[in-house]
């Protein structure tokens, strides 16, 4: 049986140029498709189609609630966030708040159509060019971060502030900020949102597939 896919997106062109790659495909179908959240909303609640492939043009918040929603209305529809930007902060904002795939319009369609599957088949996919700019220099990753390194880098990864993670560890923010500096020059990492997509894709928690 054909895994569902409905649609919603600002631009019918990129509607129908989805439409048109899925067509013929043996195993995935285009349910429904929508110009507007309120009726990309409505067709997910007739349809429950197994991926939700939302446009961010919609907004960044108002895709945000609309996850919320779905998750919390526990439908089993897995929603796919696609635009033509996208950083790093957004996205893992996005996985944070429910979304299984992140994917940037610009991907070759093979990469839509492994999204696709992926997450039908309920993984959760991104794109690997959010991670181009964190490659690890080093290569050696987690792996010589002490104790309380790890601990700091798994509450940055959770979406805890510095205070946050200070009360939480028992420790002052000054102290939590020493510690970010010395996790970001042996990982490699630029940024508390790259070492938490960084540290998730690591675990195996975003499997992302690398393309040219």
């Amino acid at each position: 049986m054909k895994k569902t896919v409905v649609i919603c997106d600002t631009q019918p062109v990129a509607i129908a140029g989805v439409r048109a790659i899925l067509e013929g495909n043996q195993d995935l179908a285009v349910a429904g498709e929508a110009t507007s959240l309120m009726g990309g909303m409505e067709l997910v609640r007739n349809l429950s189609p197994c991926v939700l492939l939302i446009d961010k043009s919609f907004g960044f918040q108002p895709i945000m609630d609309w996850i919320a929603s779905v998750r919390s209305n526990g439908r089993q529809t897995a929603p796919v966030v696609w635009g033509h930007s996208i950083n790093e902060a957004e996205a893992l904002r996005m996985v944070q708040a429910g979304a299984q795939g992140v994917l940037r319009k610009t991907s070759p369609i093979n990469c839509l159509l492994d999204c696709l599957r992926a997450v039908a088949a309920g993984n959760t996919w991104m794109d690997d060019i959010l991670f181009q700019q964190n490659e690890r220099v080093n290569g050696s990753g987690r792996s010589n971060l002490t104790m309380r390194e790890q601990q700091v880098a798994e509450l940055v990864e959770q979406g805890l502030k510095n205070k946050e993670i200070a009360g939480a560890l028992g420790i002052c923010a000054g102290t939590v900020k020493i510690h970010l500096k010395h996790i970001f020059e042996k990982t490699g990492v630029r940024g508390r949102y790259g070492l938490a997509l960084s540290g998730l894709k690591e675990r195996g928690g975003l499997p992302a597939v690398r393309y040219n």
